[in-house]
């Protein structure tokens, strides 16, 4: 069910999408994060922006 609403679609962007990623091991931390929080590693990546789209 895909969202129509361009509010919402915000709201979920941001709540979804808004989020870096350790490259070493993986863990999901806030966007404004410098270091790691499992790892403490400063090789933080952000999350891909794509919305939808399966692979396959």
């Amino acid at each position: 069910m895909p969202i129509t609403d361009p509010t919402l679609l915000k709201i979920v962007e941001s709540r979804i999408l808004n989020k870096t990623i350790c490259r070493k091991c993986g863990a999901v931390n806030p966007p404004g994060a410098i270091k790691c929080r499992r790892c403490r590693s400063r090789n933080l990546r952000p999350k891909r922006r794509k919305l939808g789209g399966k692979k396959g």
